[in-house]
């Protein structure tokens, strides 16, 4: 018997950057979390029942304090996780208010250029992610 699916979601949080010499430049939001010392999208798993995106907004919501209008869906990231199967879905999603807290999940929050965060980002799989938001952004 195979072991079953740990599903999860989450979003490539993005905003248009602010202040001198943004120059409309897009920023995206990482996490760092504690309980794995690494850096992250906002994601998580999904409730029973709950769909994907829903289960996106509210992993981001809980995790960033920041409302999301999502936005196209990015590819899908499959991976084994403690020796089991793991697929979280993402979607590019702008935000549209809140304010960041520390939680117990998420100990920080940066806003960074997409330069800076595929420096940033722990995982190869989600420095990918940073093309595929700007391939989204651009319409191809």
């Amino acid at each position: 018997m195979s072991a079953q699916i740990v599903r999860a979601a989450g979003c490539v949080l993005w905003r248009y950057a602010e202040g001198e010499g943004a120059d409309g430049a897009v920023e995206v939001a990482v996490v760092h979390r504690p309980k794995y010392d690494d850096w992250s999208w906002p994601k998580g798993k999904l409730k029973r029942g709950e769909t994907p995106l829903a289960g996106a907004i509210r992993e981001v919501l809980e995790e960033t304090g920041m409302h999301c209008e999502p936005g196209p869906p990015l590819p899908t990231a499959r991976y084994l996780a403690a020796g089991r199967p793991k697929e979280v879905h993402y979607w590019a999603a702008r935000v549209t208010g809140g304010s960041f807290e520390p939680n117990r999940e998420v100990d920080r929050l940066l806003w960074l250029r997409p330069e800076a965060a595929r420096a940033r980002l722990t995982q190869r799989r989600d420095r990918e992610l940073v093309d595929d938001l700007l391939r989204a952004l651009a319409g191809d």
